[in-house]
């Protein structure tokens, strides 16, 4: 056979040669393409990417000499005027991401009263319309914007979006061909010629740009326009005057930063993704400034000084093989939620203070045992006092100051759930972004049972999966604090919180029930965005589509460490060939069916030594998927060498083994009473989750059901909400004394060493933030936990309502 060598010239010049024909024949297909006759669009995409190369990279710009912005524009766009929409698909990622984020803010504040039921939109760079086009997927652009304004620089593409509108006939769409610096909103509107008259009579008028009842701009968009302002500073400062004090602001563009430059900031609403690699930074720099494109880092910098953050998300378009940085930005008013009153009134909700003790009036010295502050509160009175906008979590739909005006209570403050943490910090970021727990094991039938919640009460407890969080909500107290050290957790739960603020039953079902949803994405950025906060919303979009989405995920409740177990647990049965038997023993109606399954094969396996010895006594196992840490661990196996040595000491006893026995004889004992004494199929829907992977309609845990939605649904079910991303000693130690009447801290005590003075410390800190007769409820793996002794000697009675002990059940 031939080689290909025997095709090629083997001398080097001739090699050129070959070499500059290519070059030329794809300059000339290039250049054949750029000067087809105008009026003619090309008949193709191969076709549409020659005339964008040609205009990008071979076309001499003939805008230079006069040194004016525009002639330099339209020397770049004018040729390519008529494809740019079909170029710019693939390219110009994040654009429809922005709409539906606006969109979904703007529809959120439409409802709330916040702004008018008719907003007007500025589209700054909007080019050739493609951006009002593209809002009809989520809004009816004729219908719900009373006036749209695409204003840009470049004639021809102001020509196209003419051409767009007039063939969409969307009449209340106006193209403004002018320096986005130079335009106002007032020379535009109907009142102009009503405030010339004023102006010439010399009477004093606010600009309509900067005055709400006059009406101002609701929403204010960019679209890969800001890189390609030389003069961006005056372009970002008139944004802020067109905007109206509750209106929104979307940004979306290209990037490179560094983590040096935005490291220490708290205001930028989250840094995952961010940093770029130095390499990818020069790269990116010196390419876009081919086309007068700048990625310095001032721009999104200033544009984030100005307003305050709502959402921000960094992200990388795949384009060809490459990996290009952009990102998209959702914005409002800096001085929106900046008032004394309402930073006074989250800062009570989330110390438990007084409301007018809280308030900083300076009318005389504050009683020092209520002077509490948040971590919120201090990072605010930070950012105010260095004139930058406050931590994006303040921002998250905030109330307009009419309706803080009238409220008499903290309470009624609304979606303010999340406060504000450092997410740089190594106590966060140890947990490398992932929850452990996508489910929550404690049983909150038992919860309800033993605390007996009341309207008055105000809990405290672990976040975990949110599960029993959502139980406490449901018996509506007047607080409930939520608090984990695992960023992850809380987002799971935001995330369960704001698809009961949004979503129907049917999609939480298929959330939560079943743990996937084919529209997973659509759903958080048309409606659960304006319901998260930046840090929450940023993580889902990330990892969501993975989770509940892709084809090839199992959904959300084998994600996470417990994941790990499920997987682990469903792999084996597949290995034994049990799979149908599970399938049985998950659908049995009768526990004696289900007794009848469970011995002839199942418990084999999972009561197998081989298998605990293996996996669920190896540490590295016990962390990752079950969550188990070694202090834990610890416990359960002094346990069991407290009843070995009595088995020793008693000559009757059957010898057992020492080592590796303590976790097969914990599992055995937790294990056994349960499944031989609880219905899987109706109403044990803890062990029929690891065994199918979802709930079912007839066993699911309480806030699945629809009577659940219909309560948790109601704009007033979260109210009392507070997530916190701290230690329970670090919230509870900012909280006033004597507030809380119901702690849960489930088995965190656990993981507290008996050599340290972790438990103590916290046990002492419990003793001051709750009121007399406030109870902590606390499970352990332990049958004699070593710390309630520490709860006796800090001023607690203590009393033990369940233990575990072989052939009963604690809870289900």
């Amino acid at each position: 056979m031939m080689g290909l060598s025997t095709f090629l010239p083997r001398d080097p010049l001739n090699l050129v040669v070959l070499a500059l024909c290519v070059v030329s024949i794809f300059l000339l297909a290039v250049f054949a393409i750029a000067f087809k006759p105008k009026g003619k669009e090309p008949a193709n995409t191969f076709q549409a990417y020659l005339k964008f190369f040609y205009a990008c990279f071979v076309k001499p710009h003939t805008g230079d000499g006069s040194g004016d912005q525009q002639d330099a524009l339209e020397s770049f766009y004018k040729a390519q005027a008529d494809v740019y929409d079909a170029t710019r698909t693939r390219l110009l990622k994040g654009r429809e991401d922005m709409l539906g984020l606006v969109a979904a803010q703007l529809k959120h504040r439409c409802d709330a009263g916040m702004i008018s039921q008719r907003p007007v939109w500025v589209d700054i760079g909007g080019g050739t319309g493609n951006n009002v086009e593209q809002m009809g997927a989520f809004v009816s652009v004729p219908d719900f914007f009373r006036a749209v304004y695409v204003v840009d620089l470049s004639p021809s593409l102001c020509d196209m979006a003419r051409k767009r509108f007039a063939r969409l006939g969307w009449t209340n769409v106006k193209v403004i061909c002018q320096d986005a610096r130079a335009f106002r909103l007032h020379e535009h509107e109907p009142q102009a010629l009503q405030r010339k008259e004023l102006i010439l009579q010399e009477q004093a008028v606010l600009d309509l740009d900067e005055n709400a009842d006059a009406g101002g701009a609701e929403l204010v968009t960019m679209s890969y326009a800001l890189s390609m302002i030389p003069e961006f500073y005056p372009v970002i400062d008139s944004m802020s005057s067109l905007l109206s004090p509750n209106g929104v602001v979307g940004v979306v563009d290209f990037y490179v930063q560094s983590k040096v430059e935005f490291g220490r900031r708290n205001y930028t609403g989250g840094v995952v993704g961010r940093h770029c690699m130095w390499i990818s930074r020069v790269f990116w720099r010196t390419w876009f400034e081919i086309d007068r494109v700048n990625l310095e880092a001032a721009r999104r910098d200033y544009l984030e000084y100005r307003f305050g953050t709502v959402l921000s998300v960094n992200a990388r378009n795949h384009f060809f093989g490459i990996r290009l940085p952009y990102y998209v930005w959702i914005g409002c008013s800096k001085d929106n939620g900046a008032s004394t009153a309402k930073l006074a009134e989250i800062d009570a909700a989330a110390t438990e203070s007084p409301y007018l003790s809280a308030l900083d009036l300076q009318t005389g010295p504050t009683p020092t045992d209520i002077e509490v502050r948040s971590k919120a509160y201090e990072s605010a009175i930070v950012n105010l006092q260095s004139s930058l906008p406050l931590p994006a979590t303040w921002y998250m739909f905030p109330l307009p100051d009419r309706v803080y005006s009238m409220l008499t209570r903290p309470r009624y403050q609304n979606h303010h759930w999340r406060i504000h943490y450092d997410d740089t910090l190594p106590k966060h970021t140890r947990f490398n972004d992932s929850y452990i727990y996508a489910f929550t094991w404690e049983d909150d039938r038992a919860d309800a049972r033993l605390l007996k919640v009341t309207p008055d009460d105000v809990v405290l407890a672990i976040t975990s999966a949110g599960d029993n969080i959502l139980s406490f909500c449901l018996d509506s107290p007047r607080r409930v604090h939520a608090v984990d050290l695992n960023p992850s957790q809380n987002h799971l739960f935001e995330l369960k919180v704001a698809a009961f603020s949004t979503l129907p039953y049917s999609d939480i079902w298929k959330l939560f029930g079943e743990g996937r949803h084919p529209e997973f994405r659509d759903l958080l950025i048309g409606k659960l965005s304006p319901h998260m906060s930046s840090a929450a919303f940023q993580y889902w979009l990330h990892n969501g589509p993975c989770v509940f989405q892709d084809p090839k995920s199992k959904g959300l409740y084998y994600s996470g460490g417990s994941g790990n177990a499920l997987m682990l647990v469903g792999w084996l049965f597949r290995v034994l060939g049990l799979s149908e038997e599970v399938r049985k023993l998950c659908a049995a109606q009768t526990l004696n069916e289900q007794r009848e399954i469970w011995q002839r094969s199942i418990k084999t396996v999972l009561h197998s030594k081989i298998l605990t010895w293996t996996v669920l006594s190896n540490e590295k196992w016990l962390w990752k998927a079950l969550g188990v840490p070694p202090a834990q661990r610890n416990m359960i196996e002094s346990d069991f060498k407290k009843q070995a040595d009595f088995d020793l000491a008693n000559p009757s006893a059957p010898q057992v083994p020492s080592s590796g026995n303590a976790v097969y004889e914990y599992v055995l004992n937790t294990f056994e009473p349960v499944v031989t004494t609880t219905l899987l199929s109706t109403s044990n829907h803890y062990y029929l989750l690891t065994l199918l992977g979802h709930y079912t309609p007839s066993s699911h845990p309480t806030y699945l059901s629809p009577k659940s939605h219909l309560k948790l649904s109601k704009p007033s079910a979260f109210n009392g909400l507070r997530i916190h991303t701290d230690e329970i000693s670090e919230v509870i130690a900012r909280m006033r004394p004597g507030t809380l009447t119901i702690v849960v801290v489930m088995d965190s005590m656990d993981w507290f060493p008996p050599s340290g003075n972790q438990a103590l410390k916290q046990i002492r800190a419990l003793n001051r933030a709750l009121k007399v007769r406030g109870r902590v409820m606390l499970r352990s793996a332990g049958l004699e936990p070593w710390y309630v002794a520490v709860f006796g000697e800090n001023g607690f009675s203590c009393r033990r309502v369940a233990v575990r002990v072989p052939g009963a059940c604690i809870d289900r």
